[in-house]
């Protein structure tokens, strides 16, 4: 087969075919001509035809992230790709191309119009993002499996379908089937679908849309419970107790113990290991639940600090709005007195009493920045003081119940240490009639091997205890102490920012007044 590129050369979407391409589909009166000039913003264009430009591949529209219509049909386009930054697309159409497969759309959020018509493509997928697609031309393309159709149904607003000119269209059933499975779509194949149409599509496949519909309902479910599952986990990591409320923490004591795995075998051990993990997730769900309430106490105290602060600036804001605003009247009249004066002594006095109201306007500026500064201040330092002391507290009745979780894991070690060198004398005495596997049976060869190996199973339990606790008591300390940091470094940047806005408006008004233009008085 000769592709068209065989014989002319492929065309790249460069700088100048996209401004000669704008300036084309701009207005052509004396404002086209001012555009034209002055030079155009790609980010201000809205609608971009590159039809018909023998283009092979999608490049350099990173900077059109306003556009809203896009044509590039008419190509010899492959793939579809170098879209990601057109995120506002609502039409797109890349009709009469060499597109073999759907790829590169994800970001299109927003597409309501797509056009693959007279493509290559012979699987529709890869659109889940597109959720507003309300109408899609696919017709004269390869697809000749009717299943492709159900795809479809994951786009609750598509109402026009078009599939002409594909294999699938042979098929006898191929329009009751689309409607069938497609109940919400109006057109088809650019002719409204009637009512006969698609009564009979439903009574044909009304059994197998009854399954898909179930199977879709237990899948969109299980979607939810994943989504309200992970919601919850972010909340539990955002009081740092995730997988505290349960038996996690003592399933991971013993996940990596070959030796407690073995002590297991020794009779009573299945007992006792009851009651230590009965007491042990117990204290965890003690931990968790004391987390989440101090995530709320952390969460309303940064709340309250933020609700304040904005007032704060707020009031400044105003008082200082008020103040220039009065100013700005006085200074007007004060301006045109001055440039209306006949005299030059009188202008040399009014021109110093209005840089006397312009250096008392910049103190009183100064004045309620100084204030606002010193308000924050307190307030900052009164937040910084109760985040700490709230996030000490949480740490030391952590630590105090992380306590305990190590009394239990003792406890438990003396007990199993006493279970197993008793199980050790009635071995040497043969007064033992348990069957022991012979891994097991192999650690009462000696003393020194029983306690060894109860010491290792011991020493992996209080290792991942404290593990737990660091990570906890690191991880909300470093929140406190980058919190606390922002509010300063924040604070510290508005503080330079308004200062040096304030110095740039006085600066231009004192300016405006020495550039006042006296010429008609100086002749």
């Amino acid at each position: 087969m000769i592709r068209l590129y065989d014989t002319i050369e492929p065309n790249v979407i460069d700088e100048e075919l996209l401004k000669l391409a704008v300036e084309e589909q701009g207005p052509q009166e004396e404002a086209g001509q001012v555009a034209k000039q002055e030079g155009i913003n790609f980010k201000d264009v809205r609608s971009l035809q590159l039809d018909f430009q023998n283009i092979l591949r999608i490049d350099n529209l990173w900077q059109f992230e306003n556009l809203r219509k896009l044509q590039l049909d008419n190509n010899i386009i492959e793939r579809i790709d170098g879209l990601d930054s057109l995120v506002n697309l609502v039409w797109l159409d890349l009709s009469f191309n060499n597109i073999e497969t759907i790829e590169g759309l994800d970001n299109l959020i927003n597409l309501e119009d797509l056009s693959l018509f007279s493509n290559r493509i012979s699987k529709m997928d890869a659109m889940d993002t597109l959720v507003k697609l309300q109408v899609f031309s696919i017709g004269n393309n390869m697809i000749d499996n009717l299943l492709n159709v159900i795809y479809l149904r994951r786009f609750p607003e598509l109402r026009s379908l078009n599939l002409a000119g594909n294999p699938v269209c042979e098929n006898e059933d191929y329009k009751l089937f689309v409607t069938a499975y497609l109940g919400d779509l109006v057109y088809l194949d650019f002719r409204l679908i009637d009512a006969h149409t698609r009564e009979a599509g439903f009574a044909k496949y009304q059994y197998s849309i009854y399954e898909l519909k179930h199977r879709e309902n237990q899948m969109q479910n299980k979607l939810e419970e994943e989504k309200a599952n992970i919601a919850e986990l972010e909340k539990h990591k955002a009081a740092y107790v995730e997988y505290l409320n349960g038996s996690y923490l003592f399933d991971n004591l013993y996940s990596d113990d070959t030796e407690a795995a073995k002590l297991a075998y020794l009779p009573g051990v299945p007992e006792l290991l009851e009651t230590y993990k009965t007491k042990f997730v117990s204290i965890c769900q003690n931990i968790f639940d004391y987390g989440l309430i101090q995530q709320e106490k952390r969460t309303a105290e940064v709340d309250l600090f933020y609700e304040c602060l904005g007032e704060a600036l707020s009031d400044n804001r105003d008082l200082g709005l008020k103040t220039i605003n009065e100013f700005e009247k006085k200074h007007v009249k004060m301006l045109h007195d001055i440039r209306n004066a006949n005299e030059l002594q009188v202008v040399d006095a009014k021109m110093s009493e209005c840089a006397e109201e312009i250096s008392h306007l910049f103190d009183i500026l100064m004045t309620y920045e100084m204030q606002l500064v010193e308000q924050l201040e307190e307030s900052i330092n009164n937040f910084e003081r109760n985040i700490i002391d709230m996030v000490g507290t949480f740490v030391e009745n952590v630590q105090g119940l992380m306590a305990q979780c190590r009394d239990l894991e003792n406890h438990h070690h003396e007990k199993l240490l006493e279970i197993s060198i008793n199980t050790l004398e009635k071995i040497v005495k043969s007064e033992f009639d348990e069957d022991l596997p012979d891994d097991v049976r192999a650690l009462f060869s000696d003393k020194d091997t029983v306690v060894n190996a109860v010491g290792a199973s011991h020493d992996i339990h209080l290792l991942k205890i404290d593990n737990r606790e660091d990570e906890l008591i690191t991880n909300v300390s470093n929140w406190c102490s980058g919190i606390v940091d922002k509010v300063h470094t924040d604070e510290h940047n508005r503080n330079r920012k308004r200062v040096k806005e304030i110095n740039q408006y006085i600066d231009h008004l004192q300016n405006e007044l020495d550039n006042l233009d006296f010429g008609d008085l100086l002749d």
